[in-house]
């Protein structure tokens, strides 16, 4: 195998494994305290509102059509393109006293107003009977995944893995939504699927670091598990940067070139590729040691005898 990123010796990661734990809580805990105390800023797939399609004959200008209709009094506006270049989608709030028929004639006047050749093309309303069972299907979403993961690794490899890798998902996915509840930055259906996303991104990366721990624990017989962990966590490392450096580079293209429609999307999978790193790492790892790993639970006894291994880990 080819590995561009050569590390000579084992990074001793679980000699620093409490003070990262203490890192990792305190931005949990942070990201917990922004969550109920600022709470998410929900967007119209949510909260419920004004959703219009409208077509232009040429080109239609984004960023000038946000501007208008935020000048409007609408300042939570969402624009985008829909199907062509010519052909915009426009998302708006609830408006207290104000029917989804008098909202879509007033941004019609004002769209209007400066090209009279816009046309509407369809308009619909979002109530927010539909946006609460959106965000509760969504939430229910995110729990059926994480389930399905800890299932996962639990048949795969053992459950301190299972709960490990659990834990560190959940930290990465707390602290997206803690930061999008202090910035207030708008969450959602597309920030919904860059959560998804990232769970399953996640713990992609923990099986990587789990196998090489599983099989360092065959093969390093006369290492301690925070040595054979080190090492797992080492050899992996070249795998690691290559991967995430390289999905990085497509995120950051959305996030730079990709517009306000998958501006969010792209930030929440940014957050999420960066702490992925950190937590597979620097989380699920010394979770390991926390929970009392040891040789015996991933080796049966039968095993150890064939490969001339005592119970305790010693050779014959």
């Amino acid at each position: 195998m080819i590995e561009f990123f050569h590390f000579k010796k084992a990074i001793p990661f679980m000699r620093y494994g409490k003070t990262t734990t203490a890192i990792s809580l305190a931005t949990f805990l942070f990201s917990v305290f922004a969550l109920f105390y600022y709470g998410l800023n929900l967007g119209v797939d949510f909260t419920g509102g004004t959703v219009m399609e409208v077509r232009y004959t040429q080109a239609a200008p984004i960023d000038a059509i946000r501007e208008t209709i935020k000048a409007s009094g609408y300042h939570e506006v969402a624009v985008q393109n829909f199907g062509s270049t010519q052909d915009v989608l426009i998302r708006l709030p609830l408006k207290e006293g104000v029917s989804s028929a008098q909202v879509s004639e007033e941004i019609m006047g004002v769209l209007k107003s400066g090209t009279p050749d816009v046309t509407l093309s369809k308009v619909d309303f979002v109530g927010g009977q539909v946006g609460q069972e959106l965000y509760e299907n969504g939430g229910l979403a995110l729990i059926l995944v994480a389930a399905g993961i800890i299932i996962y690794l639990a048949f795969r490899f053992e459950w301190r893995f299972a709960i490990s890798a659990a834990v560190a998902n959940l930290h990465d996915v707390v602290i997206i939504l803690g930061l999008f509840a202090f910035f207030q930055w708008q969450f959602d259906l597309t920030v919904l699927a860059a959560v998804l996303a990232v769970l399953g991104y996640s713990v992609n990366e923990s099986v990587v670091v789990f196998d090489r721990i599983r099989e360092n624990i065959r093969t390093m017989r006369d290492e301690t598990i925070p040595d054979i962990i080190d090492s797992a966590i080492t050899t992996t490392m070249s795998r690691t940067i290559i991967t995430h450096l390289s999905t990085q580079t497509m995120v950051t293209a959305m996030l730079w070139f990709g517009g306000e429609a998958l501006h969010n999307f792209a930030l929440a999978l940014t957050i999420g590729i960066m702490f992925g790193i950190y937590s597979s790492v620097l989380v699920a790892a010394p979770l390991l040691l926390m929970f009392g790993l040891k040789r015996e639970h991933m080796i049966p006894k039968e095993d150890e005898k064939i490969e001339g291994m005592n119970a305790d880990g010693s050779v014959v």
